[in-house]
């Protein structure tokens, strides 16, 4: 096969032939690992003539459209089109004409050959040829759509036009260097008196409340997206069923209305009920498949209940009701649909876990099949969408406890970098993902042998295609109820490191992806919300990406444990970017004490992570090394008592410096600092080990104490105390 063809291919595409490793090193994407990827992609690599017949008619699809699908600009910059036409009527007059979001009409005469030439192609005989021309017109932040007309006014060509703000939203406070710390915890992991096995959104609220009135300005969450009600246990929050909507297992049951009812509270005091009630609140790990059980049969009386007092007439509540449903529109039905048809095959004893599996006229959305079963069914899909409504009120139900104790940003959401396979997501737009494919990542000190995780990618050129929505619609969905949110993987704007089915981790390859556009949007959506925007930077990270960021005002994530000089020494929070989130751990490390006692790296050896012995050898070496700069820093900066130890092997983790390193990171420059509420607890055990999927029961380790009982504290009260004062002082 002539390799020219798959090499113009592999650049137009977007894959990388080379980058830089975690560790500094260059490093090359096999030929085989392309060719691969452009499979995933659909193409035929091992046919050449094939793959010459799809390449031409991809080209010659561009040129016989003379709008592209969509163009994103900044304000205050020049707007420049690009006009595709044959030859013999780039000399004819035609209008452009922009419909504003707010249905404003602008109107611009344009004879193409006018404009710059910049192009010519040959297709089927017919010569075309690309124009830029100017749009002379001011128009507002927003998305706008572009038409070109004909003389006689009949529509050509027609295109979205987004006009975004130069970076993103910055609270006030922070503009004016007030520097903050905030909570973040996994909501699931909230013990209380009064939950169901599960932390909620009353629960979420109850946080909030009380981390406001201890100096804490935000409370961060881990992506709370839906997840799947007929398979309770696949309950990551990173391998998701939608990103745009909520997992309905937060939801305090006892908060909705006709909860009281005798119907509903006959079932809940059933005694095999309370029983598992019971159980499930102080077992030390979230049995889902017990609280789902629970929440679902409750939930269901309780939707009866509205059911037939509002939600089958015309009252207020219906209106509301279906104002949510009108505004969720085909992507809200899209997952009521799917929650009930994957309960439905599962009830049946049918292969369920996911789409894949599903008979082949319902494995997508769009088939007759599907609509039949929606229409049977219209009740149990309703209830699906009544969940929906809840949550998304809960949600802002803790959203306003934020507002009313006048906290900086008060709720922060985490955005999934993708969703699983088997996704409702997937299910409804299969066009746009490349599903022999998974988003992973190339082997770094996270993962030596580098991840896959079973996330399906989207086709940067289908998403330009549909108009970048699906990424609208994400953000947008997700700064709901909000005051910040945390883009987990913030490289996905740029590039994803594509795994091709049955290939390992370390043999995929990056695929890049419109940065400038989706950074645009993001910018665009940050403002329309009001909501500050965090990105997880961490990994193999360009430097390219970094300073792009930091130009679009997006906030650096730095973690104190990465923050390390080439001589092996941490650098000092005072030394980290103002633009940036600091922390000590995330979801995907140890816990202080895990780290300082290494209880990961036994883990880690208990569950095969580590190829050689030798690897896991010079892991525990470097960790008495690091462990040793650390505490160098932390007795060179008096962060911690001067009667502590100073020597690492005579020096357990212990309040003093579990504390002390909370102070240490409070003392230092960037604006916002997050702190894991295990890290407030002491705990040891991790919330999730990379690498693992059964191995270790991740996403379901609960917090050891009860939320009631965390801020009656003394010593995690003057911690609070302490953390505020130390920002006071910082922003000065």
């Amino acid at each position: 096969m002539t390799s020219s063809l798959k090499d113009r291919l592999v650049e137009i595409r977007g894959i990388e032939s080379n980058y830089t490793d975690a560790w500094g090193n260059p490093a090359q994407v096999t030929q085989s690992s392309k060719d691969k990827l452009l499979k995933a992609m659909g193409y035929d690599v091992d046919d050449e003539q094939t793959l010459e017949k799809q390449v031409n008619s991809e080209i010659g699809e561009s040129w016989l459209s003379p709008l592209n699908p969509v163009q994103v600009n900044r304000q205050g910059d020049d707007l420049f089109l690009t006009l595709r036409l044959p030859i013999e009527l780039v000399n004819d007059s035609y209008v452009l004409q922009v419909l504003t979001e707010d249905n404003q009409v602008y109107s611009q005469d344009c004879i193409p050959s006018e404009g710059e030439l910049i192009n010519v192609a040959h297709i089927d005989d017919v010569e075309f040829q690309e124009y830029l021309f100017k749009l002379e017109c001011t128009l507002e932040l927003g998305y706008h759509n572009l038409k070109l007309l004909a003389s006689d006014a009949d529509e050509i060509a027609s295109m979205r036009l987004i006009l975004a703000p130069k970076s993103c939203y910055h609270p006030g406070s922070m503009s004016l260097g007030k520097k903050i710390w905030g909570l973040s915890v996994q909501l699931y992991c909230i013990r209380s008196r009064s939950n169901w096995g599960v932390g909620d959104f009353s629960d979420l609220a109850m946080l909030i409340k009380e981390a406001a009135q201890q100096g804490a300005q935000f409370v961060g969450l881990n992506p709370i997206h839906a997840l799947y009600p007929a398979n309770p246990n696949a309950c990551s929050p990173y391998g998701p069923s939608s990103r745009r909507w909520l997992n309905f297992i937060y939801l305090d049951v006892s908060a909705i209305e006709g909860y009281e009812s005798e119907s509903v509270q006959k079932i809940v005091n059933d005694a095999e009920f309370q029983s598992t009630l019971e159980f499930v609140r102080n077992v030390d790990y979230v049995d889902y498949e017990a609280v789902t059980r629970l929440k679902l049969k409750a939930l269901e009386a309780v939707f009866d209940f509205q059911n037939d007092k509002y939600l089958s007439k015309n009252t207020k509540v219906n209106k509301a009701f279906k104002a949510f449903v009108e505004e969720g529109g085909e992507s809200l039905e899209m997952l009521a649909v799917y929650d009930a048809l994957q309960e439905h095959l599962c009830a049946e004893g049918k292969p369920s876990w996911g789409w894949p599996v599903f008979p082949k006229n319902l494995n997508e959305f769009q088939k007759p099949g599907v609509s039949k079963f929606k229409k049977a069914n219209m009740k149990r899909v309703k209830f699906y969408l009544f969940l929906q409504w809840q949550a998304a009120l809960q949600l802002e139900n803790a959203n306003s406890v934020a507002k009313e104790y006048k906290m900086d940003i008060g709720l922060y959401r985490d955005l999934a970098v993708g969703v699983s396979e088997g996704s409702a997501e997937i299910w409804g737009n299969k066009d746009l993902y490349s599903t022999d494919a998974s988003v992973g990542a190339p082997p770094d000190v996270l993962g030596p042998l580098g991840q896959n995780w079973g996330l399906p990618p989207m086709d940067p050129e289908k998403l330009f295609k549909q108009g970048y929505q699906p990424i609208i619609d994400l953000f947008d969905s997700n700064m709901k109820s909000t005051g910040a949110l945390r883009i987990d993987h913030v490289m996905a704007l740029l590039r994803l490191w594509w795994v091709v089915k049955g290939d390992d981790a370390k043999d995929g390859g990056y695929v890049y992806y419109p940065v400038d556009d989706l950074l645009g949007i993001l910018a665009l959506e940050s403002h329309r919300h009001q909501s500050l925007v965090i990105g997880e930077d961490l990994g193999t990270v360009p430097d390219e990406i970094r300073s792009k960021l930091a130009d679009n005002g997006v906030y650096s994530y730095r973690v104190f444990f990465f923050e390390q000089a080439e001589d092996g020494g941490f650098y000092s929070p005072s030394h980290y970017p103002v633009q940036s989130m600091s922390t000590l751990t995330t979801h995907d490390m140890p816990t202080l004490t895990g780290y300082w006692h290494c209880l990961d790296l036994e883990l880690g050896k208990e569950l095969g992570l580590y190829p050689t012995e030798e690897i896991l050898s010079n892991l525990y070496r470097s960790r008495h090394d690091n462990k040793q700069e650390i505490l160098d820093s932390l007795h060179g900066h008096a962060s911690i008592p001067d009667w502590l130890a100073r020597h690492v092997e005579h020096l357990p983790m212990s309040k003093e410096l579990n504390f002390g390193m909370q102070m240490h990171m409070a003392s230092g420059t960037s604006a916002l600092l997050s702190l894991q509420l295990e890290d407030w607890l002491q705990m040891d055990k991790p919330v999730n080990i990379p690498g693992t999927f059964k191995e270790y029961p991740n996403w379901k380790r609960k917090l050891n104490r009860n939320l009631e009982d965390i801020f009656s504290d003394p010593e995690l009260v003057d911690l609070a105390q302490g953390l505020t004062q130390a920002r006071i002082q910082a922003s000065e």
